[in-house]
């Protein structure tokens, strides 16, 4: 907090006007944090997100039948968060994408953010029967994130599978906490978000990057 008052005081002293200052140290605190840690989301992917967005839309009015460029536009789609549009898209290619690992996980998201939890399992556990590691055990927090109120052991149960494919996940320990949190284990909870600490040191220095969000979430609640 020092470092930022002293930072603002030098800009004000250099700009003369406390408005300029404060957009500058704005924006020298983005531009950091996105260097560096990565707690504030991308200001320009959305914009790169929704050109890619358009161009595939033009190839597809070409050619409808392009399953690759249709696939494409679904999973961008479920980035933005608009489930219902990617389900469209996924539908009309579910018989030549049948046997795709990514597919079925995508189409698993798809019904568990639309609250079709029976069918985004069966999508989901089809994703890890043809692939175990597709999307580096994101299957597993995804069913996690679906369990976290209704049913928190079974959202632990996910979460120890995502632990076992890819264990040095600081998100995996971090989020743990939080269902233990949930849960009332007060300790179990403390438990893990040390843990998230301790693997985050481990880590070597171009995965810190990666990981380094959720080791910072995690020291507020050590």
């Amino acid at each position: 907090m020092l470092t930022k008052f002293f930072l603002f005081s030098f800009l004000l002293y250099i700009t003369r006007s406390p408005i300029l200052a404060i957009i500058l140290l704005l924006v020298i605190l983005y531009v950091l944090d996105r260097r560096y840690v990565g707690l504030t989301p991308s200001l320009f992917k959305p914009f790169s997100r929704n050109r890619r967005i358009n161009r595939l839309k033009e190839e597809l009015r070409a050619n409808p039948h392009a399953s690759t460029s249709r696939f494409e536009l679904a999973r961008l789609y479920v980035a933005q968060k608009k489930y219902h549009e990617a389900w469209g898209h996924l539908e009309q290619i579910e018989r030549a994408m049948e046997e795709s690992a990514d597919y079925h996980f995508e189409v698993g998201v798809c019904h568990l953010k639309l609250g079709r939890i029976e069918a985004g399992e069966t999508h989901i556990y089809r994703a890890l029967e043809l692939n175990p590691r597709v999307e580096y055990g994101d299957p597993y927090l995804q069913l996690a994130e679906a369990y976290r109120t209704t049913q928190p052991e079974k959202a632990i149960a996910m979460l120890e599978q995502f632990r076992q494919v890819n264990s040095s996940s600081c998100e995996a320990y971090y989020r743990l906490g939080q269902l233990y949190e949930q849960l009332g284990r007060g300790e179990d909870a403390r438990r893990a978000y040390h843990e998230t600490l301790e693997i985050y040191r481990s880590l070597l220095k171009y995965n810190k990057r990666k990981q380094r969000r959720w080791a910072i979430l995690a020291r507020f609640k050590a």
